[in-house]
């Protein structure tokens, strides 16, 4: 008979479990320091979906950037249906690309209704 032997893994289970856990953990705040610091594009994560952000809710995402809390999360959000629980992994290829436009779009204040003459004297001076 031929008994073929498995190798354990080193440790218990919830040890590897309580690693990893930490491992993203690290990861993910790292990303959101980036995001904080504009170094990394929120529309780049969304669009690429690292592996630090697969289980990440996208609100957590975007509230990691400057200036944007739980209103203002909230009111994007209102504007496409998506809840903020939404996971960064899960959403599809459409969904991702219609928050990565409508972020861009944001960006350049079109998504929150800026005043006209705010825009006007932007452009005349």
């Amino acid at each position: 008979m031929n008994a073929t032997a498995t190798v354990a893994p080193v440790g218990p289970q919830y040890m590897r479990a309580l690693e990893r856990a930490n491992q993203v953990r690290l990861a993910r705040a790292d990303l959101k320091r980036r995001v904080a610091l504009g170094e990394v594009d929120v529309g780049e994560v969304i669009l690429g979906c690292p592996w630090q952000a697969e289980s990440m809710a996208v609100a957590d995402l975007l509230m990691s950037q400057r200036r944007w809390g739980q209103t203002r999360c909230r009111k994007f959000l209102s504007q496409i249906p998506m809840s903020e629980k939404k996971t960064i992994g899960s959403m599809t290829d459409r969904q991702r690309r219609t928050l990565a436009a409508l972020l861009t779009s944001a960006e350049r204040g079109r998504a929150w209704g800026a005043a006209p003459w705010v825009t006007d004297s932007l452009t005349t001076a």
